[in-house]
């Protein structure tokens, strides 16, 4: 998330000091009494299963070789289940089924709350990919898919984990 320079209530100049514990930027102005408490945001990912094959997606500008999990942000007023059906509709053109969830995982990088779900999507309905957002996908066997060391990858180990598959993370391309 952005850091905040000035203050968005009353204009004044931010300062780094520790409210609750935690380091935040705040408004000089006790009358003001701004905090940027900066809570992660909740985003919703999809574990797609089609046929024997997981659906990974790869987003406009991520390098060649970068495929994860359909994620997207939890609108207001909406429920992460109906969220995560609506982001793989939206992204996949595919009308998914619940299947389970997974679980939360943070991914501090990004200062998000991932809400990892696993979805069955039918393997006889072409993909119709939403090309605002992505650029490519690839449908892996359940038994070749390999979990990466970060967001959603964890949250892809941990499930394949309850399918029989002990996976080691694999570095994606370009990342050390």
């Amino acid at each position: 998330m952005t850091t905040y320079v000035f203050c968005p209530v009353c204009g004044k100049p931010l300062r780094d000091a520790v409210k609750a514990g935690l380091e935040h930027r705040v408004c000089p102005d006790e009358a003001c009494g701004f905090v940027h408490w900066d809570n992660p945001v909740p985003v919703v990912a999809a574990i797609v299963e089609r046929g024997d094959s997981l659906l990974l997606v790869r987003s406009i500008g991520w390098p060649d070789g970068w495929y994860a999990l359909v994620t997207g942000f939890l609108e207001k007023g909406e429920t992460p289940e109906d969220a995560v059906l609506r982001e793989v509709q939206e992204e996949t053109g595919l009308k998914a089924e619940m299947g389970s969830f997974v679980g939360v995982y943070p991914f501090f990088r990004r200062n998000q709350l991932l809400l990892v779900y696993h979805v069955t999507v039918p393997s006889d309905v072409p993909i119709v990919l939403d090309t605002t957002e992505l650029v490519d996908y690839r449908e892996v066997r359940v038994e070749q898919v390999q979990p990466w060391p970060m967001g959603t990858g964890i949250a892809l180990r941990d499930w394949l984990r309850t399918r029989g598959y002990e996976r080691e993370f694999v570095q994606m391309p370009g990342r050390v």
